[in-house]
């Protein structure tokens, strides 16, 4: 299946969805919402894919929401601001925290990597905030940008960003909307690593490729629900959910498979069941 606005690739277990259009900085459409989601469903219900890398095409990211949709709406045209839940995937997290228009993948029961290429603005700094790990480019640079235009923190980055950076970054970031780059969003905890540009996709298909072979796809999406679901848990019910799962780890082939391939010293064999 081709899309309009993104690019799928999958190869050695490893899906890659680009942001396609290079020519506006991949800036964010309507269509690029529903080719992203689509592309996202697809890899996260694909039993050949162990993880997703989420990058952007040409020298950007993604520069935000196109500045033609924004001038429509304030110009009286409506705008999507669904708040209805959508449907989840086997062995997603069913909240519906995380069934929202934007707060989807987390509910993806694949890990997720975003590998920010380039400028990352408003909603385009968002998306990458809902995957599981986040890959910066030297010269990749941000900004919230939503003061700048009038607006107001959204898609649940209120919720998200201060549970990564602390909130008076938070605060800072949002209310200033000031332009910040690779290596102070690693220090700030934005980021997981800041890596020359020419090695981004190589250092980030590294690391799918360490989840694509050496551990447990069932452990994996399991323990992605179990982080996402915990920021709404009390310890109690965190160890709860955690005892429930650990009995079913131990019934199944992956178990199994973990425990042989250590003791006969060879490469796992992994299934997900």
């Amino acid at each position: 299946m081709a899309y309009e606005t993104v690019l799928f690739d999958v190869s050695e277990r490893i899906c890659t969805i680009t942001l396609n259009r290079p020519e506006r900085l991949n800036a964010w459409t309507r269509q690029m919402h529903l080719d992203l989601k689509d592309a996202m469903h697809r890899a996260g219900s694909d039993p050949d894919v162990r993880a997703i890398i989420l990058t952007g095409a040409g020298r950007g990211f993604c520069a935000g929401a196109d500045m033609g949709g924004l001038q429509a709406i304030g110009s009286g045209a409506s705008a999507d601001r669904s708040t209805k839940a959508q449907d989840g995937l086997p062995g997603g997290s069913t909240l519906p925290e995380f069934r929202m228009n934007y707060s989807y993948f987390p509910a993806i029961p694949k890990f997720i990597i975003a590998a920010i290429n380039g400028p990352a603005a408003g909603l385009g700094m968002v998306i990458p905030l809902y995957a599981d790990l986040r890959f910066a480019a030297e010269s990749a640079v941000f900004t919230t940008a939503f003061a700048q235009r009038g607006l107001i923190a959204e898609h649940g980055v209120s919720w998200l960003l201060p549970r990564l950076v602390g909130l008076p970054t938070a605060l800072d970031l949002l209310c200033s909307a000031r332009k910040f780059r690779a290596p102070e969003a690693l220090a700030m905890g934005l980021v997981n690593r800041v890596i020359p540009d020419d090695r981004l996709l190589a250092e980030a298909r590294a690391y799918a490729t360490l989840l694509a072979n050496t551990v447990s796809p069932r452990s994996v999406a399991v323990m992605k629900r179990q982080l996402w679901e915990a920021q709404f848990q009390t310890l109690a019910e965190a160890t709860v959910q955690a005892n429930h799962e650990m009995e079913l780890s131990f019934q199944t082939s992956d178990f199994k498979e973990g425990v042989a391939h250590y003791l006969e010293k060879r490469a796992a064999r992994f299934t997900g069941k």
